[in-house]
């Protein structure tokens, strides 16, 4: 082999390494979105958060808009639990 071929080569493989380490590094770091931001990054990609309203009782309900659709969840203090979607 050419020695700029080799160079060349070990430079390549450098260069994988090295990218393939800082994705690992990123992907450790926790890929959390700011609770300030109004979406969840989900498989690479920008969902929006659901609005959950909490109650002193321990009972929730909870929007979640996806284009015309809205899907309601909603839990009771008891625990019973509802989801229902319409789409106007």
């Amino acid at each position: 082999m050419r020695p700029a071929f080799r160079i060349i080569m070990a430079v390549g493989a450098v260069a994988l390494v090295a990218t393939a380490a800082s994705a690992a590094r990123a992907q450790a770091a926790g890929g959390s979105t700011p609770s300030s931001w109004n979406y969840e990054i989900k498989d690479g990609k920008r969902v929006p958060k659901a609005e959950r309203k909490v109650n002193p009782d321990g009972s929730w309900r909870e929007e979640n808009r996806r284009g015309a659709c809205v899907t309601v969840k909603e839990k009771t203090a008891s625990g019973e639990y509802k989801e229902t979607r319409r789409c106007d």
